[in-house]
């Protein structure tokens, strides 16, 4: 499963790139206001200050620094400051490259749990848990339910693989072993044959997700009312199923009626305890959130990205678009 799932992850990350650039990238571009505005690609810097420094190594830690630099380059000092906040930036992704990260991620997860509650819809365990282990080990598994955990996976496996070269969130270390528990649990109850019960995992999941990457990228797209609104409904989403119907019924079930319906085996217990890994980083994941949702209501607007990266200057891109400082021998005050 491991092979075919990195091959299905290599297939999508083919897929996604041209998706990003040709659907995504397109929705924004001047085209619709106000998201031009918004989504403008970011501009590269002409190295003016780069030929005295070098590219890599520009540290600017001091006053003294900066008005040498001033002096050297006959600009302002508030001119060197501000490239120097521009150029931190430029390592940053802009909010083209976000909108169409999360509209990407947004459409997916629609589209993989509408397709789930399709497949699962007239499937017995979806509407009584007792029946993912009722007549266990011999359960059938249909196609649909083979495709459903290879497209999972393979998204799961290109998300962690892709984690390494894009720009790196202060939660990098929380997705990572995120990834791998689903990978995992994903590995296990197919190996297992419980991919009755992961289909209902899987697709549990899925639906908040949708609300959270619509959120972000409406938040992009500058439509803050709607992000507003749509953050509210993640929020709700998620605690409703990520700590309430997650613990108290899944877990519960794999804990409490599995040992009553089956004689339990090593491979489960391990199934279960990343179950309830998942849930601990379920927990964390409602402090960010609801921190976010304080300061949101605190200044009345979503405020930020739960999973930027440190903000030393603004998001938008269009504060980058005139990013280059020049030289102005008589504008030195």
């Amino acid at each position: 499963m491991r092979c075919q799932s990195s091959q299905e992850s290599f297939e999508r990350l083919i897929v996604q790139s041209p998706s990003e650039a040709c659907v995504c990238s397109p929705l924004d571009l001047r085209n619709l206001s106000p998201i031009g505005v918004f989504l403008a690609g970011r501009r590269k810097m002409s190295p003016s200050i780069h030929g005295c420094h070098g590219r890599k190594s520009v540290k600017i830690d001091s006053r003294e620094q900066i008005c040498a630099l001033a002096k050297h380059l006959d600009m302002t000092e508030r001119q060197v400051e501000r490239w120097w906040r521009l150029r931190r930036s430029q390592d940053k992704p802009s909010t083209l490259v976000k909108f169409c990260e999360n509209a990407w991620r947004c459409t997916f997860y629609l589209c993989a749990f509408s397709f789930g509650l399709y497949i699962l819809w007239d499937k017995e365990w979806l509407w009584d848990i007792d029946h993912c282990f009722l007549g266990y080990p011999h359960q059938g598994l249909t196609n649909d339910v083979w495709w459903y955990y290879m497209i999972t996976s393979a998204f799961y496996w290109s998300l962690t693989m892709s984690q390494f070269w894009d720009v790196r969130r202060k939660d990098f270390w929380q997705m990572f072993i995120h990834h791998i528990a689903t990978i995992a649990l994903l590995s296990f109850s197919w190996v297992c044959n419980l991919h009755r019960m992961g289909t209902l995992v899987i697709l549990l999941h899925d639906f908040a997700d949708i609300f959270l990457d619509a959120a972000k990228a409406t938040k992009y797209a500058n439509y803050q009312k709607l992000c507003d609104v749509l953050f509210a409904m993640f929020t709700v989403l998620w605690i409703v199923t990520r700590l309430g119907v997650y613990p108290f019924y899944i877990i519960w079930s794999t804990s409490i009626r599995a040992p009553m319906l089956l004689p339990m085996f090593p491979a489960y217990y391990i199934f279960n305890s990343l179950l309830c890994l998942l849930l601990a980083l379920h927990i964390l994941w409602t402090w960010f959130i609801l921190q976010v949702a304080y300061k949101a209501i605190n200044a009345g607007q979503m405020e930020g990205d739960i999973r930027s990266s440190s903000s030393e200057i603004s998001d938008s891109s269009h504060h980058s678009n005139n990013s280059t400082p020049t030289r102005h021998f008589n504008s030195k005050k």
